[in-house]
């Protein structure tokens, strides 16, 4: 099982308005540390993988959350992008099977139009 495709969503790319604005609080009794630490946690808690017969996405850091997700049953995949996304690079990936919903929504995932393609 060989990962064609495998990240966590972007920090700064995702957000650049809230990065700067956090980078900008530090020196306000470091909320600013507190602020990118936390938003460092949650990027690093999510993780999408696209192998050769697979999605994977798994969230979480202490409690976990895995779906699978296998590319046969593989209906629709949606990227949705806004203007700034496009800049950066990044944007929301939902994959959807026989239902109405999606079953796996990654939000800020970099280079989300790859996952698409390789789908």
């Amino acid at each position: 099982m060989t990962a064609k495709y495998s990240s966590h969503p972007a920090m700064f790319k995702n957000n650049p308005i809230g990065f700067v604005i956090s980078v900008l609080l530090i020196p306000v009794f470091g909320v600013g540390i507190l602020i990118l630490l936390w938003w460092y946690l949650q990027t690093k808690a999510a993780r999408l993988t696209v192998t050769d017969t697979e999605i994977i996405y798994e969230t979480g850091l202490l409690n976990k959350e895995h779906s699978e997700v296998t590319l046969s049953s593989i209906r629709t995949v949606r990227v949705k992008q806004s203007f700034f996304d496009r800049i950066f690079g990044v944007g929301t990936i939902a994959i959807y099977t026989a239902g109405d919903n999606p079953e796996i929504i990654a939000k800020g995932m970099p280079d989300p139009n790859k996952v698409r393609e390789l789908v």
